[in-house]
């Protein structure tokens, strides 16, 4: 059985023991506050049926607060849209932000379980950097989680993840999440 209270995740660990110590060295800081880290993982769904049909959000919901472990948020439309048959505040999307162990624990079961779940998988677009370290990629089918139920799926999505770290530059960014066995294929 877990110990919940001394319980702390494997790349929460991974940042502290060895990731830490080997991007002061590559980029040579002189202050351990300087080592970028973590900031916060936001995951996204954006459910363009549910113009049709609402209920696809709340199912939408039930799914991304199960990949999660955290409860989701229903995303509203902010204008009316008429060609795109939207009213204001109407439902469109769900959305979560992940910060502390739920971020790490995420993050681990991404890259060790999701990604290679993945049909045709060769590795995620190291371009895909905003510019200020921050990395940004989507999955075509949200089903690809562990848990994902695939008998009790009514409709597959797909999901933005957006990883935000505290690093300067994008190469920074990089190099952290190169630490984390992020399969970069560039």
């Amino acid at each position: 059985m877990l110990d919940a209270a001394n319980y702390t995740p494997r790349l929460k660990t991974a940042y502290k023991d060895r990731v830490r110590a080997a991007l002061k060295e590559e980029f040579g800081y002189k202050n351990d506050m300087q080592i970028p880290k973590l900031d916060k993982i936001v995951l996204n769904m954006g459910i363009g049926e549910a113009v049709k049909d609402t209920k696809k959000v709340k199912s939408a919901q039930e799914d991304l607060t199960a990949i999660a472990g955290q409860k989701a948020v229903i995303t509203k439309a902010k204008k009316s849209i008429a060609g795109f048959r939207v009213r204001e505040e109407m439902p469109l999307g769900v959305k979560v932000t992940l910060r502390g162990d739920r971020m790490y624990e995420f993050l681990d079961r991404l890259i060790t379980v999701a990604l290679p779940r993945v049909r045709d998988f060769r590795g995620v677009k190291g371009t895909s950097f905003d510019g200020r370290g921050n990395y940004a990629m989507g999955l075509k089918e949200h089903i690809v989680f562990p848990e994902i139920n695939f008998d009790k799926v009514d409709e597959v999505w797909g999901m933005d993840i957006i990883i935000a770290t505290t690093a300067k530059t994008d190469a920074e960014a990089k190099a952290l999440l190169k630490q984390f066995n992020m399969p970069f294929n560039s």
